[in-house]
């Protein structure tokens, strides 16, 4: 009996049936949870997916609803947007069985032109095999945020130098095309109304000449493209067109096109912008660039700047391009220099954004008025119109660059900065 017990314990015969018996519960549960974790991975997609569909569509959905006048303000919850979400939420879920949702999150939240949806969800599901080795269920966790701007609405009020100055040659060779033709060598086309058929203004035409009234007048009308490109829902944006008065006789805060929505009727009417005109050589002593007139007229002009969540809260822009010299009485005295950055300042206090084309003052050197009093502090005119934009709305245009491009860049980066702002 001893001998048979120590054969019987030495024999190894049928030790794989054994170690088979042994290892199948835990074979079994490891394969099949391989099964059981692809099972997982769909329900995590399908639950990603779900709530992905949630936040955009509440997004999407509230974003365009905010888009009137009526609906557009306030900041906070949007209760129906969340409601909206849980709803899509709960469609895109429902087909999908032996799963169980819990921990559902949505909210829907507006601040400044800033839409957020936030949505997260738990999803729990039975296993099939890992049960075996005690593991009855396995979950997965999704969340979604998705956000959306609205657009911002911006009226613009386009204040254009139209005074004498700006009938200098456009481009360095429209000046030596007008300084060779003009026995004084002038480089300005003055619009001369007591010789209207014999004036500079009429002789730069005669001459092919262009001069930079022109290429304002043409950029003005191109803004009004772009700007009607650039929008996204109806009436975004409203342009009014000014300059610094149509005679020296009358200067001052001039209307071209008052604010309209109305782009390609204040396209059409911008059409009349033109070189401010003159009864005579050396009227008033050429007094003619009177940026305290013109300035207090935008200011009085322009109403309290809104938040730019709606039409009816619109954002308030000053759209100022000239060459930055003011040539006007002060005090009595003729008294020219570059513009007072105090009017700017009275303005940007009030919250209206001010946005400064500089087009840049060309080197006259055959013009004794220009060496005499332009030239010292010509230098100048460059940051002195800087100082006068708010952050970032500053542009200067060199002679050889396109206004009408320039105006472009800046409009987009007034649009940006406001967006931002928000």
């Amino acid at each position: 009996m001893l001998n048979r017990l120590r054969r019987l314990w030495g024999s190894r015969d049928g030790n794989i049936a054994v170690m088979t018996a042994l290892l199948a519960v835990p074979l079994v549960g490891t394969a099949g949870g391989a099964l059981d974790f692809g099972r997982l991975q769909m329900v995590h997609m399908r639950l990603q997916d779900s709530a992905d569909a949630a936040s955009v569509g509440a997004v999407a959905t509230n974003s365009a609803a905010m888009t009137t006048a009526a609906t557009m303000t306030g900041d906070g919850p949007i209760s129906t947007g969340t409601t909206q979400a849980t709803k899509l939420f709960n469609a895109n879920m429902a087909t999908i069985s032996g799963v169980t949702v819990s921990n559902v999150s949505t909210t829907v939240t507006k601040s400044g032109q800033q839409i957020t949806s936030n949505v997260s969800a738990t999803a729990s599901m039975p296993t099939y095999f890992l049960g075996i080795l005690g593991i009855s269920s396995m979950q997965t966790n999704a969340t979604s945020v998705s956000n959306n701007s609205l657009p911002t609405f911006i009226n613009f009020y386009l204040l254009l130098d139209n005074t004498p100055s700006m009938g200098v040659g456009a481009t360095p060779t429209d000046v030596a095309t007008m300084v060779a033709n003009t026995p004084d060598q002038c480089a300005f086309a003055c619009h001369d109304m007591s010789n209207p058929t014999g004036n500079y203004y009429q002789l730069a035409k005669n001459l092919g000449v262009t001069t930079r009234i022109d290429v304002l007048r043409t950029a003005t009308q191109q803004l009004m493209t772009t700007a009607q490109s650039t929008a996204t829902v109806p009436n975004q944006f409203k342009m009014g067109i000014y300059t610094f008065g149509a005679s020296s006789a009358a200067p001052g805060f001039y209307t071209i096109s008052a604010p309209t929505s109305n782009l390609t009727t204040a396209q059409t009417l911008a059409g009349s912008i033109d070189l401010m005109t003159v009864p005579y050589q050396n009227y008033n002593s050429d007094q003619d660039t009177d940026f305290a007139s013109a300035m207090s007229g935008a200011n009085s002009t322009m109403p309290a700047p809104g938040s730019g969540s709606s039409a009816n809260t619109a954002q308030e822009v000053l759209f100022l391009v000239s060459d930055g010299v003011n040539d006007s009485s002060i005090n009595g005295n003729r008294t020219i220099q570059t513009i007072d950055p105090a009017y700017c300042t009275t303005i940007k206090n009030r919250g209206i954004k001010i946005a400064v084309l500089y087009t840049t003052y060309l080197p006259l050197p055959t013009n004794a008025f220009y060496n005499s009093y332009v030239a010292p502090f010509v230098s100048t005119i460059s940051p002195t119109m800087q100082s006068c934009a708010s952050p970032g709305l500053f542009f200067e245009v060199s002679p050889t660059q396109g206004i009408g491009d320039a105006m472009n860049a800046l409009f987009q980066k007034v649009v940006a900065n406001a967006h931002i702002a928000q």
